[in-house]
Order: structure tokens, then C-alpha cells, then sequence
């Protein structure tokens, strides 16, 4: 049995690296074929659907399950589990998840399942490393996934449209103005936060929320310390 690491690689637990180019791997697990730009040092690849298969399970079948009304500690407790990494593009289906079953339990909106689900097949199409390649934070996008999902929005809508492309921008500048390196539990927390805030401004509803303290630093060898908003001092 592999026990996975949840910094870096996960086979190994080494840096990974990123190149400009884009060549042919071979995943670890899966044995399938990528064009893809990352691998650790010890060149171990692993695809985006293996990296996130176990802990996309625990975000679906927490959020079906949870009658909480705070995205927030839903998002703290999804992200303890064993099964999330630190980094990774779970979180890009983590954000709309903890959202739309916090607002579903609110308006005691009985589609909840149904809704996770749309929003977990629209996520997987959010690769990871997101934000450092296509200057977009699939945290971001998730806001924006969540107020699809729950105003039906589809290309051809108008204020449903914009809605969703909004709060999407809304949560970039908010993440962006973080700066960087990449952080994926602080970009979920910043983008549940605006959504949080965005519904009440845009529909009138207020969902739960907590004062966020970070305890995930030991785990991110780019943590910025006492530069970020939600850093916990030892």
C-alpha cells in the first residue's frame, strides 16, 4: 500500500518542478498518457484525475451528507482529512461543494445532490496548477460554478451570465491582491469568504461564517507566515 504525501510529490514527497514545455508522462497510478508540464524531481508524474480521485469522493459525500449553514467550518473540516493535499485541483470542486450545500441547506432546497453533482463535473475541467498557468485561480472559478449551478446560468443567459462571471472576478481580485506563491487552502478560504459576502450583497442570503485560523502551515513549504491574513502563530 502507497501512503500518499500531502506536500509535493505525492509518491516521493520531493519538489515539483515546472517546465515551459509541455511533454508526453506517463501517470503513476493510472499508467495513461498526459501532456503535461510538472513532475517532482525524481520525475514521478501523477494525472490530475488520480491526484484528486479520493478526496473528490470525501468533499461529495461530506457535503450531501452535512446540514451545516457554514461554508467555512465545512471547508476547515473537508480540509484536515487525510485525503486532501495541501495543494491540488480538489479544491477547485471543494469551494462550489461547501457553497451550495450550505445554501441548499438554507432554503431547504431538496436538488442539493443533484447540484454538488453538476458542480463536480464542471470542476474537473479546471486542471490543476490553474492559477499559475492561465492566470485564474480554480478557487476562483469555483465561486463562479456555484452561482451557475444555483441561478441555472448557461451561455446564452443574461443576468444569470453575469452573475456568475462577477463573483468569479470578484474572488480573482481578492486572491490576486494576496499575491503569491500558491496557496490552496488560503484561495479557498478567500473565495468562500467573497462568495459568502456576494450572495448577501446579490440575493439577500446570509450563510454562516467563522474567524478563519490557518492550521495547515506546516504542510506548505511556501506558506508566507505572518504575510497572510489567516497565518496561526505556533
Amino acid at each position: 500500500m502507497i501512503t500518499e504525501n500531502r506536500n509535493g510529490c505525492l509518491i516521493c514527497g520531493k519538489d515539483l518542478t515546472y517546465s515551459p514545455d509541455y511533454t508526453s508522462r506517463e501517470c503513476y497510478y493510472c499508467k495513461g498518457s498526459f501532456q503535461s508540464n510538472v513532475s517532482c524531481v525524481n520525475d514521478h508524474f501523477v494525472c490530475d484525475n488520480c491526484h484528486a480521485q479520493s478526496g473528490i469522493k470525501l468533499i461529495e459525500t461530506y457535503c450531501n451528507h452535512s446540514a451545516s449553514l457554514n461554508p467555512i467550518e465545512m471547508a476547515t473540516a473537508i480540509m484536515h482529512s487525510e485525503k486532501i493535499k495541501m495543494h491540488g485541483p480538489e479544491h477547485h470542486f471543494l469551494v462550489p461543494a461547501v457553497l451550495i450545500s450550505a445554501y441548499c441547506n438554507m432554503l431547504k432546497d431538496a436538488s442539493k445532490q443533484s447540484k454538488i453533482e453538476i458542480a463536480r463535473k464542471r470542476a474537473e475541467k479546471v486542471l490543476g496548477g490553474f492559477c499559475g498557468t492561465h492566470g485564474n485561480c480554480g478557487a476562483g472559478v469555483g465561486t463562479g460554478i456555484f452561482i451557475s449551478v444555483i441561478t441555472g446560468s448557461s451561455p446564452l443567459a443574461r443576468d444569470e451570465w453575469s452573475l456568475s462571471n462577477l463573483a468569479t472576478g470578484r474572488c480573482l481580485v481578492s486572491i490576486a491582491e494576496h499575491g503569491g506563491p500558491r496557496c490552496c487552502k488560503r484561495d479557498t478560504y478567500l473565495a468562500v469568504n467573497e462568495a459568502i459576502n456576494f450572495l448577501k450583497e446579490k440575493f439577500q442570503i446570509t450563510l454562516e461564517s467563522s474567524e478563519i485560523r490557518c492550521g495547515f502551515s506546516e504542510h506548505n513549504k511556501e506558506c508566507l507566515k505572518a504575510d497572510c491574513l489567516y497565518f496561526q502563530l505556533p
